[in-house]
């Protein structure tokens, strides 16, 4: 059966800071990142059905993006949930939009993190292929699914 893979791109205006660091981005500090998202899976083959001939309808797989990666993370802060407690509540208390994730939230680590709620989100035969976040013009993370063993 032919296999294909399609792929959206959204942006994200993202700032973090990684807790304990010795250097710059110790300190809180923005993004404009953007995500490719690549999803592989068999052409609809329903005759007549508004589907055929896609892996999946591109709306769809962008309100998966939106539910899972722009409503919870699109301009807000993502922190290490590490941080002391005295600061989270500062921080909360004066931003609307805090993250606190039980990683550093490196580009690489937010890769990862994004991929497992995407996974979980997309249809039953449909795989997640790849994930490119890009945090700078020359800076990026990716993943892959068949780097995953």
């Amino acid at each position: 059966m032919p296999v294909v893979r399609i792929t959206k791109k959204i942006t994200l205006e993202m700032a973090h800071s990684l807790w304990n660091y010795p250097g710059p981005c110790g300190n809180i500090h923005g993004h404009s990142y953007t995500l490719y998202v690549t999803i592989s899976g068999e052409p609809a083959k329903a005759n007549g059905s508004p589907e055929e001939g896609m892996v999946l309808d591109f709306s769809n797989l962008k309100k998966v993006i939106e539910k899972e990666i722009s409503e919870p993370f699109d301009h807000s802060l993502i922190l290490n949930d590490a941080i002391p407690f005295d600061l989270k509540i500062q921080l909360t208390r004066h931003h609307k939009k805090v993250c606190f994730l039980g990683i550093q939230p490196t580009c690489e680590n937010l890769v990862l993190e994004f991929s497992q709620r995407i996974k979980n989100s997309l249809p039953g035969k449909i795989t997640l292929h790849s994930l490119k976040l890009q945090e700078t013009d020359t800076g990026w993370a990716e993943w892959f699914q068949e780097d995953q063993g």
